[in-house]
């Protein structure tokens, strides 16, 4: 009787579905009307978006920890950038170069990013309710100090005499060219080199979960720690002797995937996977675990088709995507994931959704939003080094201007808002975004004949996407309250 009473009509999902996902529904509208009037190439379109989500989304990425811990946009993310950039001057200063000068930058940015980290969630614990405020000003303070430092204290009250770095005799460069130092340091690493290095990291972190589980007396499977092992085993094993199959290492030994490509490796592993899982697991139909499998089967089998329709074949094949790049997001991703399902994260979720709860259940509500702080500017000076050393050029004083104004509209259009946040919304919020940022101005270009206006279509509906998506959050968790009332 209360699965009759409960059940929607057809009419009722689709205004569901339309009301839960008004901002993306938005901008696929807007997306669509922009390509109709600008007349761009679809392929140029793809490309263009291809190559700002590779240069973008690790950025994105770093907003969903302090999201989920009830700090809302980080636009303080901008102090992880700096952290990225001050790094980068050394690297520059010392001449490393390559994929070396890029971990070191790593190295030198993590510490200086939980250092700022730590500062920053200090300043969110004094504004509890006020965190999007306090760390939008705090950002415009941070680049203040960083732009006194960089084109004063620089060279001016700290002696340096590096002329590659100094500009007037005081003073960092306005900008530098990365071309001989970072630039395309990750991108240009091989899809192969790529699968060895993904296939070390899984073999180390299943050793890592097996000795832990073994030590702390955690059930522990040892056919699946074996089967784990021998499939990370395969992947390096692949990465290393394909380079000397040709026809493996003509299609992945370069430095950029052809997307066509990549689709029919996705769609091949996405069947094998469907396939072990049918196997191992043996599941009746219409359980959870058999749809699961179905799911997989059938992303497969429409990424197979789609790539064989001659139209889509063509804009595949003329996107290049770069494999390490796209690792790290993948890595990122993870990592939201992981942490989510450990008991950290399980206590950041808890803050995120009551801090009296959260308190009462003995979480130090305080030390644990200063974690999810520090964690996201991590992530951020680790995606501002992917996004300079794709862009290859880095201009010194503006450089972090637009951070966390474009990663905070991104995830907006993605459907999150300022109490939930996934990788899912991160994803979609970057694709829809940056194919607006393309084919807006081109639009707008075609309507009223002056290139110039551009920049400004792209700043009004970066402002404009986190406005509109504030008050639709705002109405709908004011229509709750309405209901619960």
């Amino acid at each position: 009787m209360n699965n009759t009473l409960n059940k929607k009509t057809p009419a009722e999902l689709v205004k569901n579905f339309v009301s839960d996902n008004k901002v993306i529904l938005m901008f696929v509208v807007l997306s669509i009307v922009c390509i109709l009037i600008s007349g761009a190439n679809v392929s140029y379109v793809a490309g263009e978006v291809f190559s700002r989500f590779g240069r973008n989304t690790c950025l994105v990425l770093a907003l969903i920890i302090p999201c989920m811990a009830g700090l809302g946009m980080n636009f303080g993310i901008v102090v992880g950038a700096i952290a990225a950039q001050i790094s980068i001057f050394w690297i520059v200063h010392w001449g490393f170069v390559g994929v070396p000068g890029f971990l070191l930058c790593v190295a030198m940015s993590t510490p200086l990013a939980l250092l700022f980290g730590w500062l920053t969630g200090m300043l969110f614990n004094k504004t509890k309710g006020s965190e999007m405020v306090a760390g939008l000003v705090l950002g415009f303070f941070a680049a203040g100090l960083y732009r006194l430092f960089t084109l004063y204290i620089m060279g001016g009250v700290i002696p340096y005499d590096d002329p590659n770095l100094l500009d007037r005799g005081f003073g960092l460069r306005n900008a530098f060219d990365l071309t001989g130092n970072l630039k395309y340091s990750v991108d240009d690493i091989t899809f192969l080199t790529t699968a060895s290095v993904l296939g070390v990291v899984y073999l180390l972190y299943t050793l890592v979960v097996y000795l832990h589980g073994k030590k702390f007396g955690e059930g522990v499977d040892t056919k699946k720690f074996v089967m784990q092992l021998i499939a990370g085993a395969v992947v390096v094993v692949f990465g290393i002797v394909g380079k000397m199959i040709p026809f493996v290492a003509t299609k992945l030994g370069k430095n950029r995937v052809i997307l066509a490509d990549a689709v029919m490796l996705l769609a091949v592993g996405l069947l094998v996977y469907a396939v072990v899982l049918f196997i191992k697991n043996r599941p009746a139909k219409g359980t959870p675990a058999f749809n699961k499998v179905l799911k997989f089967a059938v992303l497969a089998v429409i990424l197979f088709v789609t790539n064989m329709i001659p139209g889509v074949n063509k804009v595949y094949r003329s996107v290049r995507l770069p494999a390490m790049t796209f690792a790290v997001i993948a890595f990122f991703a993870a990592f939201n994931d992981w942490l989510v399902n450990t008991r950290l994260g399980q206590n950041m979720r808890t803050v995120g959704q009551n801090r009296s709860v959260a308190t009462s259940a003995g979480i130090d509500v305080d030390k644990t939003r200063i974690i999810a702080t520090c964690i996201s500017t991590v992530l951020a000076a680790w995606g501002q080094l992917i996004f300079l050393q794709n862009l290859g050029t880095f201009n010194t004083v503006q450089q972090q201007d637009n951070v966390g104004l474009y990663s905070v509209a991104a995830i907006l259009v993605g459907g999150a808002n300022v109490q939930k946040a996934t990788n899912k919304q991160a994803v979609i919020g970057v694709i829809l975004f940056h194919t607006l940022f393309v084919v807006a101005p081109l639009a707008a270009t075609e309507l009223v004949g002056d290139s110039a206006i551009s920049e400004y279509i792209r700043m009004f509906f970066s402002y404009g996407v986190i406005a509109v998506s504030l008050a639709m959050h705002a109405s709908k968790k004011g229509g709750k309250k309405a209901k619960a009332a």
